[in-house]
């Protein structure tokens, strides 16, 4: 069981960014993707989902064995794909209570009345360390950064998804909340959960030790390794491993 990227190539306005990745993601397993701003990674992520602005000019991905790349983004949803955005859209008017509620009915056969769904949210909320007040707010308006982050934490716990993409979810955050993004994302893991991490810091792997790390580059992914790999490059920086290639 796992999410496959067979060389895959992707544009926008007719400028190719992606140019020929190959990954595989299995469930239960943690997968970093690391590289510098513009190399790629966040179009992966989006592309991965089905953002309709990026265009796959070839290549296929794959879950479960099963043929997602021509798919809409509900569909790859129901299959149990999930993104965590780097920047978070506010919803004014709609609760995260009710926001959630309502995706997870979208997703799953079982819908669940607001009793039962509100049993569910109250016990992943206290799995989670997060205050019941929290979901009473309307989705991500006047969240902080590490508040933003830690809702999205809280969907995929609802959600539980096959496979999770995190795009740039530690970017300027403190250490306190990439902590208690990094024990959501191990509680996750242990339920058998894919998490690709995307990221160009070392710091979140502090707290979460990937089973691989994989560099991209203009596009393209020129190594991959374990952990290992992602503090040379915290000492080293990106530059080396690309003089390397």
């Amino acid at each position: 069981m796992k999410l496959e990227i067979k060389n895959l190539h992707a544009e926008i306005n007719n400028q190719e960014i992606l140019k020929g990745i190959n990954l595989e993601l299995r469930q239960g397993e943690v997968h970093a993707l690391m590289g510098k701003n513009g190399s790629g990674k966040s179009t992966l992520a989006n592309v991965l989902m089905g953002n309709k602005k990026y265009t796959i000019t070839q290549g296929s991905i794959l879950l479960d064995g099963k043929d997602i790349t021509n798919l809409e983004v509900d569909e790859r949803a129901k299959l149990g794909l999930f993104l965590s955005f780097q920047y978070p859209s506010e919803i004014a008017g709609l609760t995260l209570s009710s926001f959630l509620r309502t995706a997870y009915n979208s997703v799953n056969k079982e819908k669940l009345d607001v009793l039962k769904f509100h049993n569910l949210l109250k016990k992943k909320m206290e799995e989670l360390n997060i205050p019941y007040e929290f979901i009473k707010r309307h989705v991500n308006e006047g969240f902080s950064g590490g508040e933003k982050k830690r809702s999205e934490i809280l969907q995929m716990a609802i959600l539980q998804p096959k496979y999770a993409i995190l795009d740039e979810t530690d970017s300027g955050l403190d250490i306190n909340a990439i902590k208690t993004i990094g024990e959501g994302v191990n509680k996750m893991r242990n339920e058998n959960r894919g998490i690709l991490i995307i990221t160009h810091y070392h710091r979140i792997l502090n707290y979460i030790t990937p089973d691989r790390v994989s560099i991209l580059s203009d596009g393209k992914i020129t190594q991959t390794g374990t952990g290992e790999l992602a503090r040379h490059i915290e000492e080293h920086g990106f530059k080396e491993i690309e003089n390397a290639q």
